[in-house]
């Protein structure tokens, strides 16, 4: 375990390897699971105002299952979430030609017709964040569905902190990430990896 500032990092984030690898797994972390994404407050009212904008976008499915249960729901241990289709996939799904499940919002965010992006837990996958009073655990998440991003990470030599840059900057900030950076050098010098 490593701290940086008021978080706790596995070891996992520093030694294990990863880069999602779509073509092999489809995006099944969308798709199966208990709950859906865990979202924040925030993140939910920002949604549901750019709802009518990727509306069309959604499966009929997707739609008839906002009309009646919301974009979101309380899970069994009371965290908000999205909602998902017949205990499947996420209401934000869609499917592309290949079969790979993607995120409506996300596809929007990066045509820049909205600017709200993807829940942060789904931009931060495979970490997972969990608060405490005094600290926040930042831990990797295994999912037996994820063995073909282990196995590309491996072999492009890319860490799990270093494929999730992007949204470890956004959760954590710019300061944060570089110092979980020299952590990782620190580390490697008194490991050998």
């Amino acid at each position: 375990m490593i701290q940086i500032q008021d978080t706790i990092l596995s070891d996992d984030i520093f030694e294990a390897h990863f880069i999602c690898d779509l073509c092999k797994c489809k995006g099944q972390c969308c798709v199966d699971g208990e709950s859906g994404a865990p979202l924040t407050k925030e993140e939910y009212d920002r949604i549901k105002v750019i709802l009518p904008v990727i509306w069309e976008e959604l499966s009929p499915k997707a739609q008839e299952l906002i009309r009646t249960q919301g974009i979101a729901y309380n899970d069994y241990d009371g965290e908000l979430v999205t909602s998902i289709i017949g205990g499947d996939e996420c209401v934000f799904t869609y499917f592309d030609e290949a079969g790979v499940c993607k995120c409506v919002i996300d596809k929007a965010y990066r045509e820049g017709r909205i600017d709200v992006e993807k829940p942060v837990s789904c931009h931060l996958y495979p970490i997972r964040i969990q608060k405490y009073n005094d600290f926040t655990a930042v831990n990797y998440h295994r999912w037996s569905i994820c063995k073909p991003a282990t196995k590309l990470g491996r072999r492009e030599g890319v860490k799990v902190y270093q494929f999730l840059k992007e949204p470890l900057i956004r959760y954590f900030g710019e300061e944060w990430y570089n110092e979980v950076c020299e952590a990782a050098k620190l580390l490697e010098q008194e490991t050998g990896r």
